[in-house]
């Protein structure tokens, strides 16, 4: 059993990508590490779980915090599909349950993983992350909110493809958006030296990895070059998207399936037409110069990763994002 300590952090969403990387992240440097889950999953070997359901304040309360003195709660929850009610249940509700029963049982800190997306939100997951990021501001509770923007993972779903000689899909002409990815040991480390670094203690921390800007027309570019194979490329035009859209957003109105399939396709749609970079909303433009940078993995050497067969990619919830 977990002796108590001031040096203890309670980890939400240990299950996930980033999540299960934090942790290992917290026991390398040394922390004692709680991590709660809904039922029993492999761990690595030194963390204590917590079994309870984070939706459910009573359960929270009295199974994760009941005795634990926590230093800080690392959250890296979030929605699996990004629907407007699954975002509203975890996103806001899971994250403000664990905040007030963090804050009723002395804990001194919460490091929220968010998104850089909520910059321009124009979708219910967004709200929804924006009204939690609310509640953590006006609480008592330092706290630090980590705006990451993209994932090694959420950029590969086009590498079977490519291995598979096909074309690689770019919307628009390829060079609409641009990101700095970012990997996940770099981001768990981030989100760990959160805990100690006061510059990052009480405020919004928007994130990249290490630079350049790439927009998706660099990322196939590279890509093919890597697999060894002359470049393909099929544009899907932005307007086809919006007439998807529309359908599916006509046929929602009698039926929740379909519904749901535009909320995911508008989401799809963002991601194609918005940079994952600081937004300056003076000059209304994203910024890659404001962009902060950390870590040293680059995007292109888990690409060769993963042509190689050095590591895999399992998309999972990245699969839309």
């Amino acid at each position: 059993m977990l002796q108590p300590t001031a040096r203890c952090i309670l980890l939400l969403g240990a299950t996930g990508t980033i999540g299960s990387a934090t942790a290992q992240a917290l026991l390398q440097r040394g922390f004692d590490v709680v991590c709660v889950t809904r039922r029993e999953t492999d761990l690595p070997k030194g963390i204590e779980r917590r079994i309870s359901d984070v939706t459910d304040m009573d359960t929270l309360r009295r199974d994760v915090f009941e005795g634990v003195p926590y230093d800080a709660v690392i959250s890296c929850l979030a929605s699996r599909t990004g629907a407007p009610a699954d975002a509203w249940a975890v996103d806001y509700g899971a994250n403000l349950n664990a905040l007030t029963a963090a804050a009723e049982a002395g804990a001194r800190h919460f490091i929220l993983l968010s998104a850089i997306c909520v910059q321009r939100p124009k979708l219910g997951f967004q709200q929804a992350k924006l009204a939690f990021e609310s509640k953590l501001k006006q609480s008592d509770l330092r706290h630090s909110i980590v705006r990451p923007t993209a994932f090694f993972k959420s950029l590969s779903g086009q590498i079977a493809r490519v291995q598979a000689g096909k074309s690689y899909l770019l919307f628009g002409d390829g060079a609409l958006t641009a990101c700095k990815p970012i990997s996940d040991g770099d981001l768990a480390a981030y989100l760990v030296e959160c805990i100690d670094n006061d510059a990052r203690w009480n405020s919004i921390l928007p994130i990249g990895g290490p630079g350049p800007a790439l927009t998706p027309r660099d990322m196939g570019e590279k890509l093919f070059e890597l697999a060894g194979r002359e470049p393909k490329f099929r544009k899907v035009p932005i307007a086809m998207m919006d007439l998807t859209i529309g359908g599916l957003t006509l046929a929602g109105k009698l039926s929740a399936p379909l519904a749901a399939k535009a909320e995911l396709a508008r989401i799809g749609r963002y991601y194609a037409t918005e940079s994952m970079l600081v937004w300056d909303a003076s000059a209304q433009r994203y910024d890659a110069a404001k962009t902060p940078e950390t870590g040293e993995e680059a995007l292109f050497g888990y690409y060769e990763q993963v042509l190689k067969g050095q590591t895999d990619v399992d998309l999972a919830d990245h699969a839309v994002f």
